[in-house]
């Protein structure tokens, strides 16, 4: 376990980058080569799949990786005990929900008002056991801490998912893109697997032979009771439903309600583009559930709310410019990404990148809440969210239409993110600077107006962008809310500095001798 949280963070950002990026570029691939009709079915069936993997795949091993966090330092015996009770609970879990995901094909499509959509659905339940079994190793290199192997696995998964979907998609069309997300987690599977057998259980084997040289310095060995899983997975699993349907509940009354297969494909464009900040700040998420369960598990309430300010602090400076920018620049990030047939989504994308952005603070501020304890209250907060969503989107798409589901998700969006900071506040005594929110609030008001006063061609978009992202960082450094010892701790991040003097230099200690 000597391997630090520094080098972890910076493998774990660069293997969620490219992953996000793959994504990125399977998208923007296949919108052209199917075309914004076929692109709209995509969306919907991948989406949907993909919600039902992450219920089952963030259920009990997400349960699994918080207990394995808590006890793998102090009784590395249990880790195995956990793990096996956790591949029973899925296996079953997963063989159920796939029989009947198969099953209700067809009611979905109906519910859809497209019954040709269900032969595709009843295809695309293959991708269903592929995923959770891959991720079901995520979560378990994730409670053992082992972030490197986890950003490997990652990246890996990037390069396979882009080969497989992309060259499918081209050789046999829509039904094709679905085989790749079939074969590339199961490939991804099978290579974590190996690792496990031959890396990883040797390591963790050898660590419990160490820690059992001094038997009084470990409790009596005990069996581990499955209920625990049980218990807290199924609230995170009605979190994520209510969670996945938050994000996701939009696209599919545009396809219901609209009946429009094109202006559902330059929907879910705008969707996946607006997406990006979310994507891209989920690695946050995989630090902070375990260490929120570790100093949760400890007592240590200091260090729960140092660091939970501090992963405020951090997404608050770099989400603003991701969301203006992206609001400002909606017409050519389209353009450049999809291709002209999807410009008509730019409007709405310029509205529903502040929801996600209401979204992404929430998703990850959920998963620090998860890891202490509070999961009953995050599931509560995501289906209040979902409620207003779904009520704001059937009245607003009728009128609106696509700009009408666009304007709903934000609305909705803001209000769980305002609960889930009065919660924060309340449960942990989280304070929130007023000077801090101003700065960046200001900071990023400057680089809005900035863009309107010196207007590059839409050609220059991207230079455009880096130089507005200078003026932004440049003016947060002169209102003094990025200051030396920020950048101290960024160096020391790159130069793979200790845990412990990173740690210490983030709650502003010296680090001891």
């Amino acid at each position: 376990m000597s391997n630090t949280i520094a080098k972890s963070a910076l493998w774990v950002t660069i293997s969620e980058i490219l992953f996000n990026l793959s994504g990125f570029i399977i998208h923007s691939v296949l919108g052209r080569v199917l075309g914004p009709a076929d692109y709209g079915r995509y969306g919907l069936i991948v989406t949907l799949t993909t919600m039902v993997i992450v219920l089952i795949g963030n259920g009990i091993p997400t349960a699994m990786a918080k207990y394995i966090s808590e006890i793998f330092e102090t009784d590395p015996r249990m880790v195995l005990q956990i793990k096996k009770q956790a591949i029973k609970l899925q296996m079953i879990i997963v063989g159920a929900i796939t029989v009947i995901f198969y099953l209700s094909a067809g009611l979905i499509s109906k519910a859809l008002g497209d019954p040709t959509l269900a032969p595709l659905f009843r295809f695309s339940t293959l991708i269903i056991p592929a995923f959770a079994a891959a991720s079901f190793y995520f979560s378990y290199y994730t409670g053992l801490h082992k972030f490197n192997t986890q950003a490997t696995l990652k990246t890996i998964r990037s390069v396979m998912r882009i080969g497989f979907v992309i060259g499918m998609a081209i050789l046999f069309g829509l039904k094709g893109s679905l085989s790749g997300y079939i074969i590339a987690p199961f490939s991804v599977f099978a290579i974590a697997f190996l690792i496990d057998k031959f890396k990883i259980s040797k390591e963790l084997k050898s660590h419990i032979a160490v820690k059992t040289q001094n038997i009084a310095s470990l409790p009596k060995e005990t069996s581990f009771d499955w209920k625990k899983l049980v218990n807290y997975g199924w609230q995170i699993v009605v979190f994520f439903l209510a969670y996945e349907l938050l994000i996701s509940i939009d696209l599919y009354m545009v396809k219901a309600i609209l009946h429009d297969d094109v202006l559902t494909g330059i929907y879910n464009a705008s969707l996946t583009v607006g997406r990006i900040p979310y994507y891209i700040f989920y690695a946050m998420t995989v630090f902070l559930l375990p260490m929120m369960s570790k100093s949760t598990a400890q007592n240590n309430h200091s260090e729960t709310t140092r660091i939970l300010a501090q992963a405020l602090r951090i997404i608050l400076i770099l989400l603003v410019p991701m969301i203006i920018l992206l609001s400002i620049f909606s017409l050519p990030t389209l353009e450049l990404l999809y291709g002209q047939k999807y410009l008509a989504g730019a409007v709405p994308m310029s509205i529903l990148v502040f929801g996600v952005g209401f979204l992404t603070l929430f998703y990850v501020l959920s998963f620090a809440m998860n890891g202490a304890g509070k999961t009953k209250l995050v599931m509560w907060i995501a289906s209040i969210g979902l409620a207003i969503n779904s009520t704001l989107n059937y009245f607003f798409i009728q009128k609106y239409g696509i700009l009408g589901s666009a304007i709903a998700t934000s609305v909705a969006s803001f209000v769980i993110m305002i609960i889930m900071l009065c919660y924060l506040h309340r449960d942990f005594g989280v304070a929130y600077k007023i000077r801090s929110v101003s700065s960046v609030a200001l900071a990023g008001l400057g680089i809005y107006i900035f863009s309107l006063i010196i207007p590059l061609d839409k050609k220059f978009f991207i230079i455009e962008s880096i130089i507005l992202l200078g003026v932004y960082f440049g003016s947060l450094w002169l209102l003094r809310e990025i200051k030396k010892e920020d950048l101290t701790i960024l160096q020391n991040l790159i130069r793979r500095k200790k845990v412990v003097e990173v740690e210490q230099e983030l709650s502003g200690n010296e680090p001891s001798a």
